[in-house]
């Protein structure tokens, strides 16, 4: 065990939001080794299952011999809706319209793949539930441009707190690693800070 206790971690995101949740729990060495994946849904894959697949197959990208290999996947969904990570502004007031004044859930997925091969991966389900938008609000967002590659167009940590009724599951799954699974995961297969 001694081994994989003093493994290095890679990050396989370039996210720096995860990279940021990382070092807010104190984990602040690792490499970050972005992972190239095609996101598309397969035919009626759920966002549970989406969200899985997503973070396993970036852990597999990432591979390093070694080493400790950490991935994330979000997937925002109304229903079996899976939203996009908004990339223009046309998506990401799509997204808006539809999530205003309204329940959705947010699947965050976490994969860890320890030095010696072993995986281990889990799904935090949030419930979040949108206050009623207006359309001042959704341009005034809209034109702050955080939304930008954010699934579901928006980001909890930014101003769009502000469109939060209720959260009822991970707050940091929501922003996008859900970190007390997260750390159980690692923890698990061995690794050590």
């Amino acid at each position: 065990m001694g081994t994989l206790a003093h493994a290095s971690l890679v990050l396989a995101s370039a996210s720096p939001r995860r990279a940021d949740l990382l070092r807010q729990v104190g984990i602040e060495t690792f490499e970050v080794r972005p992972a190239d994946v095609d996101e598309t849904p397969l035919k009626s894959e759920t966002p549970r299952l989406l969200a899985l697949r997503l973070a396993r197959a970036k852990a597999a990208a990432a591979s390093t011999p070694g080493a400790f290999v950490l991935a994330g996947d979000v997937v925002v969904s109304v229903g079996r809706r899976v939203l996009p990570k908004a990339e223009t502004e046309a998506q990401a007031r799509a997204c808006l319209d539809l999530l205003s004044g309204r329940n959705h859930r947010v699947g965050a997925a976490v994969c860890v793949v320890a030095p010696d091969g072993r995986e281990a991966s889990r799904l935090v389900e949030t419930r979040v539930t949108f206050k009623r938008l207006n359309a001042e609000e959704i341009d005034t967002y809209i034109a702050c441009g955080e939304w930008r590659g954010k699934a579901g167009g928006y980001a909890i940590q930014g101003r769009a707190a502000a469109f939060v009724a209720t959260l009822n599951g991970s707050y940091t799954g929501v922003v996008g690693l859900p970190v007390h699974e997260t750390l159980n995961l690692l923890r698990g297969l061995g690794w050590r800070p």
